[in-house]
């Protein structure tokens, strides 16, 4: 399989995978619906919307769409459509999960719950795609975990890895390059992080992580440039040619995502991984057209299968 290069390829790709179903809890979201309706004239998803019904169909015909067009189901609040939407796709009548007009806590919860959720033996974290900014042939670069885990151990940052490397190698990578960013390249004691880094890179080496290749202690930089990776005398296959950086905590994957958006001017798309089934948590002030690129992330997460 040749690697996506670009989003616009793969929401061409998701366009052959589906439309397969996706619920959207609290939909009652002008930008999550104007997303729906994106993803249904593609036909790369067709819409489960669940909330307050009335509202929602209102928001569809303000939008210029006709309701009929639509799946809608009935929940009292946020919590309530939650709950619904999650039953929908553990079911099995939705293949995706996204988030609408809630919080993200909100969604989780229903998603973590031991009984009714979508619990999958493994860890959940969130990986972002955007086109690469440096690349002189287009590739898309991930980023994890910059949505879920806070302060991740040495053990989630492996899973984190093992999740986001599923994830590429379903977008068409046979061996996605990791990249440990820190704030230097070399370990040292006062950064636990670049032990870490080091840690993952000496597992990947020694073959008990699978699937993908990781090096570290990356700066960002010679993550990224393989010019600077040459001028600091780093010699290691993912130098310079990385995939996916694994942001040592939420607060650098988070702004590093967002630094794609608003600094870069790109879009992103970002699902989470290690559920039953792909879930997205797009920002509510993103537009449709950027929340259409999670959705055909998530489209193609279900229809290839992220382990």
């Amino acid at each position: 399989m040749i690697p996506i290069p670009t989003l616009a390829r793969l929401t061409a790709e998701a366009r052959t995978a589906g439309p397969l179903r996706l619920a959207v809890a609290a939909a009652a979201s002008d930008s999550a619906l104007g997303a729906a309706a994106l993803a249904r004239r593609q036909r790369i998803a067709d819409a489960v919307l669940v909330g307050g019904r009335s509202e929602i169909a209102a928001r569809l015909r303000a939008l210029g769409e006709d309701p009929a067009l639509f799946e809608l189901h009935e929940a009292a609040n946020d919590e309530d459509a939650a709950r619904r939407a999650v039953a929908i796709v553990r079911g099995g009548e939705a293949a995706v999960l996204m988030k609408g007009r809630l919080q993200t806590a909100a969604l989780l919860a229903a998603i973590l719950d031991r009984e009714a959720g979508l619990r999958d033996g493994r860890l959940l974290s969130d990986v972002l795609v955007a086109d690469h900014p440096l690349s002189a042939a287009p590739r898309l670069l991930g980023v994890t975990d910059g949505g879920v885990n806070v302060a991740p151990d040495l053990g989630q940052k492996r899973a984190i890895v093992e999740n986001a490397a599923a994830l590429f190698r379903a977008l068409g990578h046979d061996r996605p390059r990791v990249a440990c960013l820190c704030a230097v390249e070399t370990v040292t004691e006062a950064m636990p992080h670049t032990r870490d880094a080091a840690a993952l890179a000496a597992m990947s080496a020694r073959g008990e992580l699978t699937g993908c290749v990781v090096g570290g202690p990356f700066a960002l930089d010679n993550a990224l440039s393989a010019e600077a990776a040459r001028e600091k005398g780093i010699d290691h296959p993912v130098a310079g040619r990385a995939d996916l950086l694994l942001a040592p905590t939420i607060e650098a994957g988070n702004a590093l995502g967002k630094a794609f958006t608003y600094l870069a001017h790109r879009s992103v798309a970002h699902v989470i991984v290690g559920a039953r089934a792909p879930v997205l948590i797009p920002s509510r002030v993103e537009r449709p057209e950027d929340k259409l690129c999670s959705i055909a992330l998530g489209v193609l997460a279900a229809a290839r299968g992220t382990r």
